[in-house]
């Protein structure tokens, strides 16, 4: 059996999917609420469901688990009450940590992109451990995943961990079905899509960074069953243990992407440049590229999923689907 925090949600729901297609019994950790995050399990309903402030006292009975796929998160980036930011990302993935290295049981968690912070070169995406300290997050959702992240170093390096067996991914920009409850926070693909649908020209922020072009903004998107190839790989490979990236290791312009989204729906390129929002100033990344060199050294060696191969899967087989959830 595998637990999955937050599988009710994005990426959780697509591992989840994954997972049950290998006939693996999953318990999924989380809150359904009024958005409906139902739908996102109900092509493969999952053993049971937890509320997270139930899981403590489930775990206490000790039930037989093989691993723990960490995925439940604040995860907005304007997000802006840090005890509770605290609490959700930082304290609760401590408790998980300490049982699962208590319990022998294989630990993967999510990182994020976000604690890069201002990096705008490729080289500073480098997700080597001895580099860690120097991060500077631009917001209170990088921060904390920096904070875990730090922590789980350190506590291994220091010997409270021995044995262990564990993996954080940092994941870049992650697209695909399954997302349309998360608000502000969906992906931009998803976005832009609803504009070429409505007939709209596709709104880009201009650039807030002297001398980049607007729309030249760049990030690495990655298709969500990328991300979940890469967590089954680390499934099956329990002695690979480390910090990595997660993301195709090519930068992409927000042009580029909008020219994939009306491409797939085939309506006509049309991109109409607008200010970007007071509060995302100075907390924007107008650059994310993974360097995927240890992830590779690691032992995964399969091909990413290019930016137009991805969006025209995920306009076709699912938001100009009649079912568009996976």
């Amino acid at each position: 059996m595998i637990v999955i925090t937050g599988g009710a949600g994005f990426i959780g729901s697509c591992v989840q999917q994954a997972l049950q297609a290998r006939g693996i019994d999953t318990v999924v950790v989380d809150w359904l609420g009024n958005e409906g995050k139902w739908r996102n399990l109900r092509h493969h309903t999952p053993t049971r469901i937890i509320a997270p402030e139930a899981l403590d006292a489930w775990l206490e009975t000790r039930p037989d688990i093989s691993a723990v796929i960490h995925l439940g998160a604040i995860s907005e980036t304007t997000a802006t009450d840090g005890d509770l930011v605290w609490r959700t990302n930082v304290d609760l993935s401590e408790r998980l940590l300490s049982w699962c290295a208590h319990e022998g049981v294989r630990f993967i968690y999510a990182s994020s992109a976000a604690t890069y912070g201002a990096a705008d070169r490729p080289e500073q995406f480098n997700d080597d451990p001895a580099l860690l300290d120097h991060l500077k997050p631009l917001n209170l959702y990088g921060w904390s995943k920096q904070a875990f992240d730090r922590s789980v170093l350190r506590r291994v390096a220091g010997g409270a961990m021995s044995g262990l067996s564990w993996a954080g991914l940092k994941f870049f920009n992650v697209y695909g079905p399954n997302e349309y409850h998360k608000g502000r926070m969906i992906s931009v693909v998803k976005v832009k899509y609803d504009e070429a649908r409505a007939g709209q020209p596709l709104r880009l922020f201009r650039s807030d960074v002297p001398g980049l072009a607007d729309g030249a903004q760049a990030r690495d998107f990655i298709w969500v069953g990328d991300v979940v190839d890469v967590m089954l790989w680390l499934l099956d490979h329990g002695a690979v243990c480390g910090l990595f990236n997660c993301g195709t290791g090519v930068a992409r312009t927000y042009t580029d992407l909008a020219h994939a989204v009306c491409d797939a729906a085939n309506v006509p390129r049309r991109i109409e440049f607008i200010d970007m929002p007071e509060a995302l100033r100075g907390q924007y990344q107008s650059f994310t590229c993974a360097d995927m060199r240890r992830l590779r050294a690691a032992g995964y060696t399969r091909p990413f999923t290019t930016l137009e191969d991805g969006v025209h899967r995920y306009v076709h087989d699912y938001l100009a689907a009649p079912d568009s959830y996976l």
